[in-house]
């Protein structure tokens, strides 16, 4: 058969032109889309992810922001505990400060009368991320908490099981025995600007399901003293007492933080300063949690430090930023690697260290076991070092940070007090001591009342001006009584750490 000529009207072929690129739009799109996700080594939770990142144009809401509230409010859920705790005695005790307690209790104690043990009760937020009943909080509104209830929109009450906690990024994971829970799809919290439109949703004062609204005002807060692990979202959106816990959402309806801290004057409430862990950062810790029960965290043996300007000149660094190695400890892997005291980690795997909160923070995000590049620079020239990461050991998890090692206090990190952090602090010159730049609030330290920006220039009558000599005074005490030599505001003083 002869061929012919195919002859299509017009209007015909200009509409599968258009279908044709339309379709082609929307695949291009998809692919985009997915091209972020992780998809191998995911967790066996049934996570609801992000459908998308793009940019919202805020011209497509009428009337408001209903449509992004309404879906979520349900995930977000009531958390109410009690735990039985004792009074603490003696002159410390803030019961002895109280003018109503003396006046209702008078002199009872001089007769060894003492107030009994009471049932503390405490009040905060979660978030629904699985339909069977997985629930993200903070560590502090489950803490030593013997009964967890958690209340839904919809007035049910469960009782709560908690799967594990993380005290060092405060993170807690839940689980109620419930199904078909509403739950919220989890963003990218590394996708947020500064200047994004967000929510916070949480059970403040308990007063049930509230939402306020702000922006991102910042990203990336970190040596707050508030977390060992701190890359904060920053908001002005409205975070009030009971809000710990609960969700912080983007303009997608999208969980990309767990709202968990606030800047408060004297009045407690809400001062335009709020933070939140972002999500990528919690989902971490909840994966590690739900799969082994724990979090495991690669480990260094170093202690860094930021580089001001007059380090950076000092040691040779055209520019501040990395992270100055203040100290190395024996037998860990940095040690094994040949890092020194003095060396400034410019680089961890091709990328630049910021400071020394973001190496602290990517190292502990590796895999023990993980071989990482380190760019140094050792006496004004640049070198590469490789280090196979070790685990982070129980005891430095306990002494509340990843890069202390062993031989200080437990719950105490120090640093060395160089002479900026002196100025800070408003000390004397010539003030020696390594100063205080966390305390565990459980620790017997912080009992005997130590505090960050304390500096300790004695230990049991031995005089401190490194970590080294800080180290070698405590090594081989155990578990007895140490006396401290603490300057603190420009005042010395002694006090006793009773170790238990």
């Amino acid at each position: 058969m002869k061929s012919s000529d195919l002859h299509i009207p017009r209007w015909v072929a200009t509409v599968v032109v258009i279908a044709a690129l339309v379709g082609g739009g929307a695949l291009a799109i998809g692919l985009r889309n997915w091209s972020g996700h992780e998809v191998f080594g995911a967790p066996n939770l049934e996570l609801t992810m992000a459908r998308s990142t793009e940019p919202v144009p805020l011209g497509g809401f009428a009337n408001g922001f209903a449509t992004v509230l309404k879906p979520a409010l349900p995930a977000v859920v009531n958390i109410h505990t009690s735990k039985v705790v004792k009074p603490r005695q003696g002159p410390g005790s803030p019961f002895f400060n109280d003018p109503m307690f003396r006046q209702f209790f008078g002199d009872q104690f001089g007769q060894g009368q003492m107030p009994r043990a009471e049932r503390e009760r405490s009040l905060g937020s979660g978030v629904i991320v699985t339909s069977d009943g997985i629930i993200v909080t903070n560590n502090h509104v489950i803490d030593g908490a013997t009964d967890i209830k958690v209340d839904l929109s919809d007035k049910r009450e469960f009782q709560a099981k908690l799967i594990g906690s993380d005290a060092k990024t405060d993170i807690a994971i839940l689980k109620i025995e419930a199904t078909n829970l509403p739950t919220l799809a989890i963003g990218d919290s590394s996708k947020l600007h500064v200047g994004d439109v967000i929510f916070a949703i949480g059970e403040p004062f308990g007063l049930g399901g509230t939402a306020t609204m702000g922006i991102v005002s910042a990203t990336g807060r970190g040596n707050l003293g508030i977390e060992n692990y701190e890359d904060f979202i920053q908001t002005d959106a409205a975070i009030n007492p009971g809000n710990s816990g609960g969700a912080m959402i983007d303009l997608h309806g999208d969980l990309i933080g767990i709202n968990t801290a606030i800047l408060a004057g004297d009045g407690g409430g809400n001062q335009g300063i709020g933070f939140a862990i972002p999500i990528n950062m919690a989902r971490s810790v909840m994966d590690q949690i739900v799969s082994h029960g724990k979090v495991v965290r690669g480990y260094l043996g170093l202690y860094p430090q930021d580089v001001t300007p007059t380090l950076a000149k000092q040691f040779g660094v055209p520019q501040t930023g990395g992270a100055l190695v203040g100290e190395v400890s024996p037998d860990t892997p940095a040690s094994r690697a040949g890092l020194k005291r003095g060396d400034v980690i410019l680089g961890l795997n091709g990328k630049p260290v910021n400071s020394a909160n973001d190496l602290r923070l990517r190292i502990s995000q590796s895999a023990p076991g993980t071989n990482v590049k380190l760019q140094i620079s050792r006496d004004g020239k640049t070198q590469d070092v490789s280090v196979a990461l070790g685990e982070l050991p129980e005891k430095a998890e306990k002494a509340g940070s990843p890069e202390t090692g062993s031989g200080g206090l437990d719950g105490v990190d120090v640093q060395e007090l160089t002479p900026d952090i002196a100025q800070q602090l408003q000390l004397a010159p010539g003030t020696r001591g390594v100063v205080v730049t966390s305390v565990d609030p459980a620790s017997a330290a912080a009992a005997a009342e130590l505090q960050r920006g304390d500096v300790i220039q004695e230990v049991n009558h031995k005089p401190v001006s490194s970590i080294e000599q800080y180290k070698q005074a405590l090594a081989g005490i155990g578990n007895q009584p140490v006396l401290l030599l603490v300057n603190h505001g420009g005042v010395t003083g002694y006090i006793v750490v009773e170790q238990h």
